[in-house]
């Protein structure tokens, strides 16, 4: 008799309604069963299963990867939505984060994990900060992880590529700041694609960080000199000694249309030369290198050739829901401490700053309500989950008051929450509150509740980092030189 054939291995796609995802999954599925993780409904190639997820949610994204064998995470938070009170960096912790936990629940071999390239200079741009901040969270809790970091990636709806192709289409001037003579190393879509494959399941990969380049150097200047001659377009390019960042934010909004949350960062991150330290990937996975006109080719072929993947501009995660809140502030945490203590104090310490004007009350079963004095109405109520919180990650569901309309969960979010997150390194942890539906106008919201409530996490946040630290008892005996 003919033997069964071998189960194949499950990979779990995190991002995959990205660019870097929609040419990735048809990929993975000459070789893996494959799940492509989104909020809602995509199309998908054959062979490719889709779920439904919010990475926000550390239940659903349990959920998704039950059963998962390798992962790879490609989501990057750079476009909140109106009602977001978040450093898009707090948004990549808590996302990368959710998927480490889970992963390691989950019993996941490997993460595979799309950074970027990360410079020699002492001080990082937040956006090349948070990649590596990424990079660490993905590794802390104990599944192996192999980092590709990139710089520019040349596709069709790349968002950094797209921002220089739209560039070149719509202005016939460009004056550009200084920052533009800095040299990058551009790497094609397709190499890109084809090394995430290649890393999974390669145990000699786990836990190291490769680099991804294409054979050529380049400052951002002659890459706009480039792309407008594969465009047949004659551009006058003028490179001016100083120009305000801001003021080129501003220009490259008004060509482009981008949003100021997604340009501001990577104009930030052009003063780095982005330069892959050892680019020898591709020599690994004894593939050519994809030259630069090549993948230029490619990214703007047009759609009947094929070649575009219509994708997000950058990875799922980087949308919250229009009408929902999102406020995520990262405050010290003090060392003996834990988030369930921050979570405590913060019940105990706010009535003290409104005095008289403000009470909360706690149940026997850590239950919280929020109440003007007198008035019977809450104006909020928190129910303490205990079964999805531990020591590090306390957790309360918005139950109700005045200032909250009813979950809306018909499309497949998780509940209104408020969570202390506890950071890996025990330095910091991470208030916030997700999927909340004020019950004022949205309008009246931003101008009313969310600046108080910004002003309130500052306060703790300065009341935190007064706290004297407790004592850690540690082992007598320690090996030399360990703190």
């Amino acid at each position: 008799m003919d033997a069964a054939p071998a189960k194949r291995p499950v990979v779990v796609v995190a991002g995959a309604s990205g660019f870097v995802g929609a040419a990735l999954l048809p990929v993975l599925a000459e070789d893996f069963d494959v799940v492509a993780l989104s909020r809602s409904a995509m199309p998908l190639p054959a062979g490719v299963r889709w779920a439904r997820c919010d990475l926000f949610s550390l239940l659903q994204t349990e959920r998704a990867l039950a059963g998962a064998d390798y992962a790879v995470y490609l989501v990057h938070s750079m476009l909140p939505a109106r009602l977001t009170q978040a450093r898009f960096e707090d948004m990549d912790f808590i996302l990368a984060d959710n998927f480490a936990r889970s992963a390691a629940r989950a019993g996941v071999r490997q993460i595979v994990y799309l950074g970027g390239i990360i410079p020699d200079d002492a001080r990082l741009s937040r956006h090349l900060a948070s990649r590596l901040e990424v990079e660490r969270v993905l590794a802390a809790r104990g599944v192996p992880v192999t980092s590709l970091r990139a710089g520019l990636i040349v596709g069709a709806s790349g968002s950094s590529f797209r921002i220089v192709s739209k560039l070149v289409q719509r202005s016939p001037l460009l004056l550009c700041p200084h920052w533009t003579r800095s040299m990058t190393q551009p790497v094609g879509l397709r190499d890109v694609v084809r090394l995430l494959g290649f890393c999974l399941g390669r145990e000699e990969f786990y836990g190291r960080a490769f680099d991804l380049g294409g054979p050529e150097v380049m400052t951002y200047v002659d890459l706009m000199r480039r792309t407008a001659s594969h465009l047949g377009k004659r551009r006058l390019i003028v490179t001016l000694p100083f120009v305000p960042a801001r003021l080129g934010v501003l220009g490259i909004r008004l060509v482009t249309g981008a949003h100021r949350e997604l340009v501001a960062p990577l104009v930030e991150s052009l003063r780095h030369a982005m330069l892959a330290h050892s680019p020898t990937m591709q020599e690994r996975a004894g593939i050519a290198a994809q030259t630069f006109d090549e993948a230029l080719g490619e990214a703007l072929a047009p759609e009947t050739g094929g070649a575009k993947h219509r994708g997000a501009p950058v990875g799922e995660g980087t949308r919250l829901r229009a009408g929902h809140v999102c406020s995520i502030q990262r405050l010290p945490l003090p060392p003996g401490r834990d988030a369930i203590w921050v979570a405590r104090e913060y019940a105990r310490w706010l009535p003290s700053l409104f005095k008289f004007a403000l009470r909360v009350t706690a149940d026997d079963r850590l239950n919280l309500a929020f109440r003007l004095a007198g008035l019977k109405a809450p104006l909020l109520e928190l129910g303490y989950s205990r079964d999805r919180s531990s020591a590090d990650r306390p957790l309360y569901y918005i139950t109700g008051g005045l200032l909250a309309l009813p979950s809306d969960i018909s499309d497949g979010r998780a509940p209104a929450r408020l969570e202390f997150r506890e950071s890996p390194d025990r330095r910091s942890v991470l208030a916030a509150i997700f999927n909340y539906r004020p019950a004022l106008p949205w309008w009246v919201y931003r101008l009313t509740q969310a600046p108080v409530h910004l002003l309130v996490m500052k306060l703790f946040s300065w009341h935190l980092a007064r706290q004297q630290p407790l004592p850690r008892p540690a082992p007598e005996g320690r090996p030399i030189g360990q703190a």
